[in-house]
């Protein structure tokens, strides 16, 4: 009887934000896009629902990968791949990014030894691959390396860490080219008024009473309504038609997210869909978009959303595990707002470091 032979691939284990996930140097892993992905289910341990056979947290928040490499492009630091490994599916989806995996690059690439120690504080650009978009990630370091203790507190994780700031850059029509792909502030799809915007990632948003909703419920809550999700899927069908995203069926993009009125200190209150099941708290991505169409007059928003005032703007997202924060830098209203950039503070975490094994005939 022979064995099947494992193959070593090197990589750290690390949460990012509120996901978690591998982190590996790019080169590390095959060239070929299908037999990379064929490399990337085994690792995570796709396709099955525990994830048993692999490193898989079995929630899409823990079947996520970073792929890292030195960038050859002026003034970048590092290149970026965020990919989306499917729990139950064969697929591995790479046309979304994750702002919370990568709040991971930054003090991955100075493990790596991508990036030099420049003082108390470090900077990483990043070009995000996913999105063709351009990122800086300060990092907190010493001269032993980076700094993962700290007193910064994200909701969703437990615990505090040392913050990472991350300031975006090229975030406006990541995939579409257009802040309103359509062109239109609000619109209707099967009779429920919705903003198509692309911020980041390309999100449909709409309010939450238009589909039976308070705004308000669980995750569990809205993730046992398979009615819900049904006319929310059959909706974002005709969106990913009308953004100019093509057949949508199978993917993640356009993400979605419902709004309703803050009941606490938040600007507004959101539940982000990933887009089949519902986010425990809310993605980086999806934050950026959800506060931009939360400022932008003549959407969605309109009579829900605390707008604060000025082009420099903190807004707070109310979410299923507390808040998140986006520091937005705007000009111009409605149909004439312009983001310059958007900002974020991470946390993240090195949990673990050395190699990945796979069957070792998945490499040829």
């Amino acid at each position: 009887m022979t064995m099947t032979k494992q193959a070593a691939i090197p990589c750290i284990l690390m949460r990012g934000g509120t996901s978690k996930g591998p982190y590996f140097v790019t080169t590390d892993l095959p060239a070929d896009v299908e037999t990379r992905d064929k490399v990337l289910l085994a690792a995570m341990g796709s396709p099955d629902a525990r994830q048993i056979d692999g490193v898989g947290g079995a929630t899409t928040l823990t079947s996520k990968v970073a792929m890292v490499q030195p960038s050859t492009r002026e003034g970048v630091d590092v290149d970026y791949l965020f990919a989306q490994v499917s729990i139950t599916e064969a697929f591995v989806d790479t046309a979304p990014s994750c702002g919370n995996i990568l709040s991971g690059v930054g003090p991955f690439a100075i493990e790596r030894g991508m990036v030099e120690i420049t003082g108390e504080e470090t900077a990483v650009t990043i070009f995000n691959v996913n999105t063709n978009s351009r990122i800086e990630a300060i990092v907190k370091t010493d001269a032993d390396g980076v700094v993962y203790a700290g007193d910064t507190e994200i909701a969703g994780v437990p615990g505090t860490a040392a913050p990472v700031r991350l300031n975006f850059m090229d975030i406006v029509g990541s995939k579409t080219g257009k802040l309103l792909p359509t062109g239109n502030l609000i619109e209707q799809i099967n009779g429920v008024v919705v903003t198509l915007i692309d911020v980041s990632v390309p999100m449909m948003i709409f309010r939450a009473a238009d589909l039976g909703k308070t705004g308000y419920e669980t995750p569990a809550e809205l993730d046992a309504d398979a009615d819900f999700f049904a006319r929310m899927e059959a909706m974002r069908m005709i969106a990913g038609e009308r953004m100019g995203l093509g057949d949508v069926t199978g993917k993640v993009i356009p993400k979605v997210a419902m709004l309703s009125e803050p009941k606490g200190e938040g600007h507004i209150s959101a539940r982000y869909f990933v887009p089949q099941n519902t986010h425990a708290a809310f993605a980086v991505t999806g934050g950026l978009c959800v506060s931009t169409c939360a400022m932008l007059e003549g959407s969605v928003s309109d009579g829900l959303a605390r707008r604060p005032e000025g082009d420099d703007r903190l807004v707070l997202i109310e979410h299923p595990s507390g808040l998140l924060d986006v520091a937005l830098k705007t000009k111009g209203s409605g149909a004439n707002l312009e983001v310059i950039s958007g900002g974020a503070i991470r946390t993240a975490r090195k949990l673990m470091a050395g190699e990945l094994y796979v069957p070792a005939d998945l490499l040829g």
